[in-house]
């Protein structure tokens, strides 16, 4: 197996830090794949709301879940493609023309388009991680995905510019930094999870992307085959365990454990008689509670969650236009039911998102929604290094075109991986 081979994607979220270590398979530069070789879990200390608050902790948390998944693979590559998300990340619409330089347009022209629709100024407090072309209009043609070759006399693109906080983007390199591990690149967790679980017909389609996190929920909503919206609910998993804490009058750890062990998120699903135990804390003995009571809770605040995320993807244009339905990704959708609560919200079919078949080797440790975020920074790894390589995009470089001759096939994927959907 050669090292060159090798990608390591770090999902460091809020309540656990996942690494993941894979070698690049598939046929290459078109259908690149990985083959895991081992994968790494640790809690997560340091991390507080989705973003680091101390360094050191959050850098020890990234290397036990190192250690464990190199000791899988027997091998670690120098870097990693790292997730990034949070109530920081901003996207925003820019619009570039230009004037086609001869008779036919060229990968020049669509560069320079390009260009221009990036160079929408960024605040000094952020920084600019996606740059994602929607469409192509050329003339009065708008539509277009692949304008290269097309007759026209101007050039224009709608690109969708996905933005971070400059200092949680410096803390988390930092972070990752301190752990040993170069940062090959950042890359939004929801679009690395779409990447690892949505298939081409569901985007073109329409469906919304739910990643249930500890700190957060993410959404992404893709149609037409393109993102299109994205967006961050403030709550997450973290606050079902805390309205535990208060509702049944227990400890963190002992509502987390409950959680984990007897959550349901659809109250009907449970069983009215069953009672389960639990643990003497504070002025409370041993005692007993209905476990619908446990599951009235979650559902309660799992539904709300849901509800939020219904009136962001409507806000933004696309109730009732997701004929692909919904995908739920992120450590909150193993827990049973969460799918029938989220289809009874959203009205259209749910289901949770497992790899796609581009995900082989040792698949069963990554056969669950909470580890399609590292599956699909992986994915992306193995992606950019089937054609060549990228610099990351905190360096502001791009992969380079490809030469002349090469399958066209290739040239879109190239020209997609350049700006990630």
């Amino acid at each position: 197996m050669k090292h060159e081979r090798l990608v390591a994607g770090l999902d460091i979220g809020s309540a656990r830090t996942t690494a993941l270590i894979a070698e690049v398979v598939g046929e290459l530069p078109k259908r690149p794949g990985i083959r895991v070789l081992g994968v790494g879990q640790a809690p997560t200390t340091g991390m507080k709301k989705g973003i680091v608050a101390n360094i050191d902790e959050t850098a020890r948390s990234i290397q036990r879940a190192l250690a464990d998944a190199q000791r899988m693979a027997g091998a670690l590559p120098e870097s990693a493609f790292v997730g990034i998300a949070g109530e920081h990340v901003q996207a925003m619409t820019s619009k570039g023309i230009v004037a086609v330089a001869g008779d036919e347009i060229s990968r020049a022209d669509v560069e320079r388009v390009n260009a221009v629709a990036r160079a929408h100024a960024i605040p000094q407090d952020r920084e600019l991680l996606h740059a994602i072309p929607q469409e192509y209009t050329v003339d009065r043609t708008g539509g277009i995905q692949d304008p290269i070759g097309m007759t026209g006399m101007r050039l224009e693109t709608e690109m969708y510019l996905v933005t971070i906080g400059a200092q949680p983007a410096t803390n988390l390199r930092k972070s990752v930094e301190r752990a040993g591990l170069k940062v090959r690149e950042l890359v939004l967790e929801p679009l690395a999870s779409a990447l690892a679980v949505l298939s081409e017909d569901e985007k073109d389609m329409g469906v919304a992307l739910v990643e249930l996190g500890a700190a957060a929920t993410d959404v992404a909503v893709f149609h037409e085959g393109k993102i299109r919206h994205l967006a961050t609910v403030p709550f997450g998993g973290a606050h079902v365990t805390n309205d535990l804490v208060h509702g049944v009058g227990v400890t963190q750890s002992d509502a987390e454990s409950l959680k984990e062990h007897y959550g349901m998120a659809l109250e009907t699903m449970v069983d009215p008689t069953e009672v389960i135990e639990l643990p003497p804390s504070g002025a409370h003995a041993e005692r007993q509670i209905p476990r619908e009571l446990l599951a009235h809770i979650i559902h309660q605040r799992l539904d709300e969650i849901f509800d939020l995320v219904q009136r962001g993807i409507e806000g933004a244009g696309y109730g009732g236009r997701l004929s692909g339905g919904f995908v739920l990704t992120g450590g909150g959708a193993v827990m049973p039911g969460v799918a029938d609560l989220a289809a009874d919200v959203f009205g259209v079919s749910v289901r949770l998102g497992t790899p796609r078949d581009l995900v082989g080797g040792l698949r069963e440790t990554v056969d669950s929604p909470r580890e399609m975020t590292a599956a699909g920074l992986a994915l992306y790894g193995a992606s950019r290094l089937a054609l060549g390589g990228a610099a990351g995009a905190a360096a502001g470089k791009r992969i380079a075109l490809p030469a002349p001759g090469v399958d066209k096939w290739a040239q879109r994927l190239k020209l997609w991986l350049q700006d990630f959907f």
